[in-house]
């Protein structure tokens, strides 16, 4: 008798053991990334370029995807998937950050947990070449929030971070760019440039979200202009009660909109649906203002959203069933 409550006592135990690795294999995996949204024309995409373009995003989000898919995190789906994205020459954060008026780069990022609120963000960067990377430290291993310049670059010293020579950021195209629109005397170029953002949103096997983001800023900026990206609650934003959301777009309207926020807490307090509410918020509360770009995002159930109102976003997802999206214009 004893022999046998002592096995049906260990066959409990294993039950119980076995149920937590279950329900994670049960609980849906999703992933979104972007390169940036904007005037994205086809007449002006070469085949060659859009296979690039396409490529870099298809790495990226698989890149994540198989973090997630391993039982990792979202925090680190979203920061391979963005630090992947900032190392191409092709989008407009890291190596293919755009220059101010003055010549040089400055770039910015942010991320943040679904699970605590959590975030980092950094700004106004010339020497960390993954900028998503030192959001993740100042939000993990610091007491604020928000870092800029010197001070945020000797953090990252302190910290590892990798830091690199201002000549790392340089490519010819970005820099023709600025002549070109030095000799316009033009704050900024078209859409193309002025849209330039990375990001990714995710949700892990645990049920938590996160969302990161990171750029290289405006073409020809002055004054040490900071846009949208940085700032939580505007262009990155992650609750599990409701979504986590990367924007791209013109910056001063997504800070006055609260954009990544907006459409959480439409979720949230209006029971809006993940597509519902982004569409509200970017294809009416922000065209009403003036203002131009796109979001990602992903809600506890891994449904995806990828939302714009210009021609074009550089976007890829695979969401909870598997589905795989690879895309650039809008139509």
């Amino acid at each position: 008798m004893t022999r046998l409550v002592t096995r049906l006592v260990a066959t409990l135990m294993a039950v119980a053991a076995s149920l937590p690795a279950a329900q994670a294999a049960d609980q849906p995996v999703a992933i979104a990334i972007h390169g940036g949204a904007g005037t994205i024309s086809r007449s002006q995409m070469t085949a060659e370029r859009e296979k690039a373009y396409l490529a870099a995003l298809q790495d990226a989000v698989e890149a994540g995807h198989r973090i997630l898919e391993s039982g990792g995190s979202s925090l680190d789906a979203v920061t391979e998937a963005v630090r992947l994205l900032e190392d191409s020459p092709l989008f407009n954060a890291g190596k293919g950050a755009v220059f101010t008026h003055d010549g040089r780069n400055e770039l910015d990022a942010a991320i943040m947990d679904g699970a605590t609120l959590n975030a980092g963000a950094v700004a106004g960067l010339h020497h960390v070449r993954n900028p998503i990377q030192l959001a993740r430290a100042v939000m993990e291993k610091s007491a604020h929030v928000f870092m800029v310049g010197d001070g945020a670059e000797e953090f990252a010293l302190e910290q590892g971070i990798r830091l690199v020579p201002r000549d790392y950021f340089y490519t010819e195209e970005r820099w023709q760019r600025l002549q070109n629109a030095r000799e316009r005397e033009r704050a900024a170029l078209p859409q193309t440039d002025k849209f330039g953002t990375v990001g990714a949103v995710a949700l892990d096997r645990a049920g938590n979200l996160a969302a990161a983001t990171s750029t290289g800023g405006l073409t020809n900026k002055r004054y040490g202009r900071i846009g949208d990206v940085p700032v939580i609650g505007a262009g990155t934003y992650a609750n599990n009660a409701a979504c986590a959301i990367s924007a791209t777009g013109d910056g001063e309207y997504f800070i006055r909109s609260v954009v990544a926020y907006d459409i959480a807490a439409r979720m949230m307090y209006a029971d809006a649906k993940l597509e519902q509410a982004a569409t509200e918020v970017i294809g009416t509360k922000l065209v009403d203002m003036g203002g131009g770009g796109g979001v990602i995002g992903v809600d506890r159930y891994g449904n995806v959203a990828m939302v714009m109102n210009t021609p074009g976003m550089y976007r890829a997802s695979i969401d909870a069933n598997g589905q795989r999206v690879v895309r650039i214009f809008a139509d």
